[in-house]
């Protein structure tokens, strides 16, 4: 029996075919992903826009809206992925196995994000607070602007997008400020010592009575002694007004009450301070 040993020179064609071949291969794989990829995302973005409007063709509250949209394009970023995986060539029977043998490591890894998405899910069936609500929530403030599978997203005062865990909203304490229709504002006003009680109680009524926006349900204006301070008497001052109304209110009434106590003379105490100098 004879063995054929080839040269270098002789293999190289062989060789360079193989590498041919296996290249085009490869670049028709890469090529068929990158097309599945671009159409992907192009299916995705339409889907996106088509759910987007059928919810806003519907009536349907926009908590809902937003956590359906964000659900919907959560789903179909995994279809995209798996799809993309099927083009290189990898089995998407054997890619799902694979999850399934990572699945403990993966719902490890994912066990917040679990509890957020159980968040938001709690969220829209309970409604503490919906889209265009103010609330306090995690030292947190300001207008609900979405709710999406994972987290509320909130617009401050200010103009800052806070993103906040809706697993810690659905268990933390949430204060929402327009959830009611009409809201208290409350004032703490001090004045000097001597002053007369009910000369001040009359000028604030005069105040309160002369602002349409300040309503008289639940209950009319309140104005009551709270309590005799260290350096001043404190006046507390207690009035129903819509929502809507709460800071205008509160900011206006501070500028009267200011402006008016110096017209007629109710001086504002500064704090003060008594020693008294033990004799040698």
């Amino acid at each position: 029996m004879l063995l054929t040993v080839l040269t270098w020179e002789e293999k190289l064609p062989a060789l360079w075919n193989s590498l041919f071949e296996h290249g085009v291969q490869l670049g028709w794989t890469l090529l068929k992903a990158a097309v599945v990829f671009l159409i992907g995302r192009l299916l995705v973005y339409l889907i996106n826009m088509l759910v987007r409007k059928i919810l806003n063709r519907k009536k349907i509250d926009p908590s809902v809206k937003s956590f359906v949209g964000s659900l919907v394009n959560v789903v179909l970023i995994i279809l995209l992925i798996v799809s993309v995986v099927g083009a290189l060539g990898v089995q998407t029977a054997s890619f799902a196995a694979l999850l399934a043998s990572a699945g403990v490591a993966i719902g490890m890894a994912l066990s917040g994000n679990l509890s957020n998405f159980a968040g938001g899910l709690i969220i829209l069936l309970l409604k503490p607070y919906k889209v265009g609500d103010y609330i306090d929530a995690l030292t947190e403030s300001g207008t609900v602007k979405e709710i999406q599978i994972f987290h509320t997203v909130l617009t401050t005062a200010d103009n800052r997008v806070i993103y906040i865990p809706n697993g810690s909203l659905s268990s933390g304490i949430v204060v929402n400020y327009s959830k009611q229709n009409i809201r208290r504002v409350d004032w703490l006003f001090g004045v000097e010592y001597g002053s007369d009680f009910e000369h001040v109680k009359q000028v604030l009524n005069s105040i309160l009575s002369e602002d349409p926006r300040i309503l008289t349900e639940p209950a009319p204006p309140f104005v009551g002694l709270k309590e005799l301070a260290d350096s001043s008497v404190n006046i507390s001052v207690r009035v129903w007004v819509k929502s809507a109304d709460y800071w205008d209110v509160f900011f206006d009434v501070n500028k009267r009450v200011y402006a008016t106590f110096n017209e007629v003379g109710i001086g504002f105490p500064y704090p003060q301070l008594t020693i008294h100098q033990a004799k040698d």
